[in-house]
């Protein structure tokens, strides 16, 4: 499944539900979300390090059908085939910007 075709779901499938939690609440339940992420990335033989990836994308993506922010599309505009400060791929930066 690609990205628009994700968020496409999460709305069709929890999209009245975080809308009636509203935004700050679905944002509240995604950053829980990634404190279980990070327990999991500390300790990944105790955690289900996949299940926590996964939960974190579908809350993010929730909070984008939120604000109608079209994931797909902005990633593409800001991350797309190159990267955006020295325009290659792999990039070439010398440091991290």
């Amino acid at each position: 499944m690609d990205l628009r075709a994700f968020q496409d779901e999460i709305g069709r499938t929890y999209g009245a539900k975080d809308a009636a939690r509203g935004t700050a609440g679905t944002f509240m339940y995604f950053m829980e979300e990634v404190g279980e992420l990070a327990e999991a990335l500390r300790e990944p033989g105790t955690h289900d390090l996949d299940g926590e990836f996964a939960d974190c994308l579908a809350w993010l993506t929730s909070l984008a059908h939120l604000a109608g922010v079209d994931l797909a599309a902005v990633t593409q505009a800001k991350y797309g085939a190159v990267c955006r400060h020295c325009g290659k791929s792999p990039c070439q930066c010398i440091s991290k910007p």
